[in-house]
């Protein structure tokens, strides 16, 4: 077993770490400059109360754009430095957020843990790479954001912050492989808990819809559809329940490799940026070379927004939450008892 120490390291504060429902985003650049991000983690810490940090469980991961990796590993290293028992990473570093929320609702580990909460590391739909939008959040231990209470106090953090910890003598963790790594620090044994980012998300899908019902309307030769990941990390959830849990052609899925540019554009579900399933469901300038599939959807970046299109026309939000309220109660079992409401904000 791999030994490490805790180090105490100073700081100097940076303006403007300011986190809203959505965390803190700025450029690659500014997060790559010396300490930022230790200040930032450090703040959250700090801000949160003792028995959700010490010997807890949190996550770490997000949409796979540009720096998560290095971002992912001083995580790691800090946060065994302040205590933490277990961190538990999606494979290659992805979850999208909804299946955050499902991890920390959800999960138990082999030690027979749940989550306390997650770093999220995602700028959802901005765009990635060396010179574009890095993002990190933190959701709670029932799954949703921190709330003001706690974002303003990690702002107040990062105001005065003069030191953080890390171990430094902790190697960086294999987050390609699933597994289970455990290191021993001064605390005790510290675990990194590498595991499958859809197994969670694909376990809650099916408590709440039909994957019956669904699975033949997908394998139907009436109906045909396409789904455009945008090359982010909805695409791992699209192959996984799509092709091997509903049985539908993997030629239905464009953009499913999660790229930490996304391609070079940007991964926003809308007509601009979703221009290659915008073409082949007949709304692009240029008439699509096959006839168009009956449905089309796209996610953004981490997968929390989508669009919507049919034949030749585009779905507007409002119209497609007024379609699931109108269906739900007879179409989705989690709702068969009835629809306590609706929102779209």
């Amino acid at each position: 077993m791999v030994l490490f120490s805790v180090n105490k390291k100073e700081t100097s504060p940076y303006d403007g770490q300011k986190p809203g429902t959505s965390g803190l985003r700025k450029k690659v650049t500014v997060f790559k400059q010396q300490n930022y991000l230790h200040n930032f983690v450090q703040a959250t810490f700090d801000a949160l109360s003792v028995e959700k940090i010490k010997g807890s469980t949190i996550v770490v991961s997000g949409d796979g754009r540009y720096f998560s990796e290095e971002a992912i590993q001083i995580i790691i290293k800090m946060a065994a430095a302040n205590g933490v028992r277990s961190v538990w990473v999606g494979q290659n570093g992805l979850l999208s957020t909804p299946a955050v929320s499902a991890v920390i609702r959800n999960r138990i580990g082999a030690d027979g843990a749940k989550a306390s909460g997650a770093f999220i590391l995602t700028a959802s739909h901005n765009p990635g790479g060396p010179n574009e939008d890095f993002g990190i959040k933190y959701n709670m231990e029932n799954g949703g954001p921190a709330p003001e209470g706690i974002t303003d106090k990690i702002y107040e953090n990062t105001k005065t912050i003069k030191e953080y910890f890390t171990a430094e003598d902790l190697p960086d963790v294999d987050i390609s492989t699933v597994g289970i790594t455990t290191f021993g620090g001064p605390e005790g044994p510290f675990d990194v808990d590498v595991f499958d980012p859809t197994e969670d998300y694909v376990k809650l899908m099916k408590t709440i819809f039909d994957f019956g019902a669904i699975q033949k309307l997908l394998t139907s030769p009436q109906f045909t559809f396409c789904y455009d990941a945008l090359h982010g990390v909805a695409g791992i959830y699209a192959k996984r329940i799509f092709v091997e849990e509903l049985s539908a052609s993997e030629s239905s899925l464009i953009n499913c490799i999660p790229k930490d540019d996304f391609g070079g554009s940007h991964p926003d579900p809308n007509l601009t940026y979703a221009k290659e399933l915008v073409t082949r469901l007949g709304l692009g300038k240029q008439a699509p070379d096959s006839e168009p599939p009956e449905f089309g959807a796209a996610a953004d970046g981490d997968a929390d927004r989508n669009m919507i299109l049919g034949k030749r026309f585009f779905v507007t939000p409002s119209d497609s939450v007024a379609i699931i309220a109108a269906n739900a109660v007879e179409a989705i079992p989690y709702f068969s008892s009835g629809l306590k409401g609706v929102a779209r904000f």
